[in-house]
């Protein structure tokens, strides 16, 4: 019997949520979360983990079952996520998957690659420079040792720049090898035991905004100010460097006001949607479906694909 693997792709506050609860309910099948700000206990409210009410109607795998003080990567992800799909098939040989990190949602498809280890006193030397040169000298040396990766960044993510740890991990494979960064990506053959049917959910730029325009206003409401408080200590951790932390993080410094911290927001989740689709598009043998989507219909071109 073939294994599928329902795959539900899209940015933020498109109704990724809503649409893999129904799936997961007519399937009668369990929804594994490939978004990786998720993934902690601490957060909840401006990362949009799913309410109780939700949580109760379909069965999640991987929503707060790690803490910030932890160091969890794609690939333990990985290797925990296709343990579970394992588990699961047992069951039913129709799973979920749901989530709008592009690249944990590919480690479950095509799997991550391996990359060789690194002699700790280079990881050692590079938080010393970091620490003295700050992360610009970070930018700057991943530039010059691998230009390729550098340019793919700056094209799909460059928020990435912005972030310590991983600009620390992309330039130690590159000391520590003598190799690119990139030369190590898509190295590894993997095998998978089911078959992907991607649907992505994509919707009208202005619709796209407006949800998330509503969103963080709901996220306000909800108390979003206290839950970033209660993680301020923590500022630095990588868990953290992310949209709607990093901006509450300056207000509670007195960099911005809260007004403009809430604005800032708005306009670095819109920048991040817009980013998350356009690495999506990329997905080949994706069903594309326009906000507002009919589950019915989504559900028949499913059945199609299923054997």
């Amino acid at each position: 019997m073939t294994n599928y693997l329902i795959t539900i792709i899209g940015p933020t506050a498109i109704g990724k949520t809503a649409l893999s609860i129904e799936l997961a309910q007519y399937f009668n099948c369990d929804i594994i979360s490939c978004d990786s700000r998720q993934f902690y206990k601490e957060t909840s409210i401006g990362t949009a983990v799913p309410s109780k009410e939700e949580l109760d109607a379909a069965k999640h795998h991987f929503i707060q079952n790690k803490s910030i003080l932890e160091n969890y990567n794609v690939g333990e992800f990985e290797r925990e996520a296709i343990e579970k799909l394992d588990e699961l098939f047992q069951k039913n040989n129709i799973q979920i998957i749901v989530g709008g990190s592009g690249l944990y949602v590919n480690a479950v498809l095509n799997g991550f690659d391996d990359f060789p280890a690194i002699d700790e006193s280079i990881r050692e030397q590079l938080n010393t420079d970091f620490e003295e040169k700050g992360l610009d000298y970070l930018v700057e040396t991943l530039k010059e040792l691998d230009l390729d990766y550098y340019n793919y960044i700056a094209e799909n993510n460059p928020q990435t720049f912005k972030n310590p740890q991983r600009m620390k991990r992309f330039v130690e494979v590159c000391i520590g090898t003598g190799k690119p960064y990139s030369s190590f990506l898509k190295k590894k053959s993997n095998t998978r035991n089911f078959t992907p049917i991607i649907i992505g959910l994509e919707a009208d730029r202005e619709i796209m905004y407006s949800r998330i325009e509503q969103r963080v206003d709901i996220m306000m409401n909800q108390g979003l100010l206290k839950e970033v408080e209660s993680v301020f200590s923590h500022k630095n951790l990588n868990a953290l460097q992310t949209v709607g932390y990093r901006e509450l993080f300056d207000y509670l410094d007195d960099k911005i006001t809260l007004d403009f911290a809430v604005e800032e927001i708005k306009k670095n989740t819109r920048r991040f949607a817009k980013r998350q689709l356009t690495w999506f598009k990329r997905t080949e043998n994706t069903k594309w479906f326009t906000f507002p989507f009919k589950s019915e219909i989504i559900i028949k071109e499913i059945e199609k694909d299923i054997k």
